[in-house]
């Protein structure tokens, strides 16, 4: 009976909690409606090559690939440039018989693409000249026979050469970023890291702030003579100092101890880094003040947090429909992820982001200017 006493109270206290209530049963729902949109979504990688100085017949063999469009160029020069501004994925450039095959890699399903594309076109390129030739050969042989006696011609018959084997050309493979063991994980990485970054901020400062409401400290705070904004910019620099030295943990961990490759300034990978955690921070802070417990805060996880790694870049949105595509517009991940991976995987400099650094910063105001706001409800005085 006692147990069924204390088993009525805590339903009956979780009925009341109506908030709690939302979480647990609309979040779910939530999360698996954003993965059946995302994972159902035709997720095909487009793939943009370069040729220089390729054959008509490979080129248009290229250019008949599904996902696969072609843009020439007069010289490799010029088809360097385009790739470096990420105008193109590959270059495939001939000289001879030989093809070089240059690929940005910084998208180990485009290298791959890429690649496969080429050796379908070549073989069928070659393919298609074979017949020609012979097609061609047994035409010419077929008339200058029948003006020949029947002995002649049988004789003509059995020493007609054989077909043979055609010499297939060098195929070199050049990588701009990483090489041929590059994978997905590295692609990801950069986000990857951001995500953890956001992550961990957002529920270290969220929880703490949580603490400081329903332990009556911040209650008490309000009731003194400080301002509303010196109580958040003294919570944001209090907390945004632990954010620091998290936050070059994990770049720092993440570069070194996976071993990945760092073609940019990492002092600028920290940078970026920092501004996400300063918003994850501010974004923690703000929802503290919408939750009544530890446990509420918790369920808040799945409403803010996974939605980011769905729309932040991991899962190639190139080809999706244009509204998610615009959902990742507003996320914050999504703008540190684009400038870390360019950084890391180009060796861009901070300048080459000015847009993603603003908008970052745009975030971190807006939120900031929410939390001064929103500890108007807790003043008394």
């Amino acid at each position: 009976m006692r147990t069924f006493a204390i088993m009525r109270r805590v339903l009956k206290e979780m009925m009341r909690d109506k908030r709690s209530l939302a979480l647990m049963f609309l979040a779910p729902i939530l999360v698996l409606w954003l993965m059946s949109v995302i994972f159902t979504a035709n997720s095909t990688t487009s793939v943009k090559i370069g040729t220089v100085g390729v054959t008509t017949s490979v080129s248009t063999n290229l250019d008949q690939v599904k996902h696969i469009s072609v843009h020439h160029y007069v010289s490799q020069k010029k088809a360097k440039q385009a790739l470096k501004a990420d105008k193109i994925d590959s270059i495939i450039h001939k000289t001879g018989d030989d093809y070089s095959l240059t690929y940005a890699n910084t998208d180990s399903s485009k290298t791959s693409a890429t690649r496969m594309a080429f050796k379908t076109a070549l073989t069928q390129a070659n393919i298609n000249q074979m017949k020609l030739q012979l097609g061609v050969a047994h035409q010419t042989i077929g008339k200058l026979q029948k003006t020949l006696p029947a002995p002649v011609q049988k004789r003509l018959q059995s020493q007609m050469p054989k077909q043979k084997k055609a010499t297939a050309p060098q195929i070199t493979n050049h990588y701009v970023y990483g090489d041929s063991n590059t994978g997905f994980f590295d692609k990801m990485l950069p986000i990857l890291m951001g995500f953890f970054v956001f992550f961990f901020v957002f529920l270290i400062s969220g929880m703490a702030l949580l603490k400081e409401r329903t332990s009556g400290t911040l209650s008490r705070l309000l009731a003194t003579p400080v301002k509303r904004y010196e109580i958040v910019f003294g919570y944001m620099a209090s907390y945004g100092i632990l954010a620091i030295f998290q936050t070059i943990i994990i770049v720092m961990a993440t570069i070194w101890l996976l071993g990945i490759e760092v073609v940019g300034n990492v002092l600028n990978i920290i940078v970026i880094n920092l501004i996400l955690a300063l918003v994850a921070l501010a974004f923690g802070i703000l929802l503290s003040t919408f939750a009544n417990s530890e446990f509420q805060m918790v369920q808040f996880i799945p409403v803010v947090i996974i939605p980011q790694i769905f729309f932040s870049g991991i899962i190639p949105m190139d080809s999706m429909a244009s509204w998610i595509k615009d959902i990742s517009y507003i996320i914050p991940i999504k703008y540190s992820g684009d400038a870390v991976t360019g950084i890391m995987m180009q060796g861009k400099n901070l300048s080459s982001f000015g847009l993603d650094i603003g908008v970052l910063l745009i975030f971190l105001v807006v939120l900031t200017f929410l939390n001064v706001r929103g500890l108007k409800r807790y003043r008394k005085v």
